[in-house]
């Protein structure tokens, strides 16, 4: 496994140190981490159309990012991902992360979502990287738990919806040799294993249609994210190393009753803080011989980000398990000799 690395979503600004590439990359490498995985949704930090044409231009962002210490891990195309597939409730809101042109027009949106995944397909090929993380987008969320009842087939055409936009989505990227990792996520159709599997299943189990795996959103579901390791360990492309905790009340529980993040029963911690296990999870991943990074993504309900960022770099790096190549007790092994098994198994 590498690492540790950093998600830069949450820190980027217009504020030093944040406010470009090189300045973040520093920053981030003075606070222990040797990745960055980079939004491309801001093109003061990286042009992503550039970045899809041109591999010297790649080449060249890499090599701003290792002057200062780090390397570029992955690209995020989490806001593009989302806008393949917006629910009209979602309009108002979604509509700002695209451009202007095509606000207040879902299919024009939807074709501009769809073409930036392509070329986050062929950038992440032109700095050799093999995934890509994302989001789903969602078109049933809102039909979640439902009063009244869903329609019968409701679920199952937006999921058929959500594979005929997707899948030309994967071949591009089986095209261009990377994956698309998706972060399971509530408020996204894929968030959780079985919804996963309703996606794959419609695109005939895609190579391609990946996972970022998050344990953070898992425990706030309340499910087995160690299980989900075992079930899903050869889809597991990415990893965002992200703390929760969930505290029930009398008042409140998963759905945390509309709070705000500090009130809610469900919420994100910095590492170490909240109740995910750690331990088991980069046991778990190094058991499946994970090797791609580790990646923090900070969000916290209490901690400053300075804070969560500078303990964040020495948590990841003391979990990071160094797969032995040897057996502990390979030092009282006697050779092998078929003639003294058959010995020891008394059949001579």
């Amino acid at each position: 496994m590498k690492g540790p690395a950093i998600f830069l979503a949450q820190f980027m600004s217009d504020k030093a140190p944040f406010d470009n590439l090189p300045n973040i990359a520093k920053w981030a490498a003075g606070h222990g981490y040797v990745g960055v995985q980079l939004p491309t949704i801001d093109p003061g930090y990286m042009d992503l159309a550039k970045a899809a044409e041109s591999k010297d231009y790649c080449d060249e962002l890499q090599g701003v990012c290792k002057e200062q210490g780090v390397e570029i891990t992955e690209l995020s195309t989490h806001l593009q991902g989302q806008l393949v597939a917006v629910h009209p409730a979602y309009d108002a809101q979604f509509d700002a992360f695209a451009p202007a042109a095509v606000h207040g027009n879902a299919n024009a949106r939807t074709e501009w979502a769809i073409d930036q995944m392509k070329l986050a397909a062929k950038a992440s090929a032109n700095f050799g990287m093999g995934a890509c993380v994302s989001f789903s987008g969602s078109l049933a969320f809102p039909y979640l738990y439902p009063w009244p009842q869903r329609p019968a087939g409701l679920i199952e055409e937006a999921f058929d919806e959500m594979a005929r936009r997707w899948e030309p989505i994967f071949n591009a990227y089986d095209e261009a040799g990377v994956d698309v990792a998706f972060e399971l996520h509530p408020g996204e159709d894929l968030f959780d294993g079985a919804t996963f599997e309703m996606l794959l299943d419609r695109v005939g189990g895609h190579s391609r249609c990946c996972i970022n795996y998050d344990p953070s959103h898992f425990l706030l579901q309340q499910m087995d994210y160690l299980a989900f390791i075992d079930i899903y360990h050869e889809r597991i492309k990415a990893f965002h190393v992200k703390d929760a905790e969930f505290n029930p009340t009398g008042k409140q529980g998963v759905y945390s009753g509309y709070q705000g993040w500090v009130d809610r029963a469900a919420r994100f911690r910095s590492l170490g803080d909240g109740q995910v296990d750690f331990v088991g999870i980069f046991s778990k991943l190094a058991q499946y011989g994970y090797d791609s990074w580790a990646v923090l993504e900070w969000e916290c309900a209490l901690k400053h980000p300075e804070q969560g960022a500078a303990e964040g770099a020495p948590f990841i790096a003391d979990h990071i398990i160094q797969v032995t190549d040897v057996a502990f007790d390979d030092f009282a092994a006697s050779g092998t000799d078929r003639n003294q098994i058959r010995s020891m198994l008394g059949l001579d």
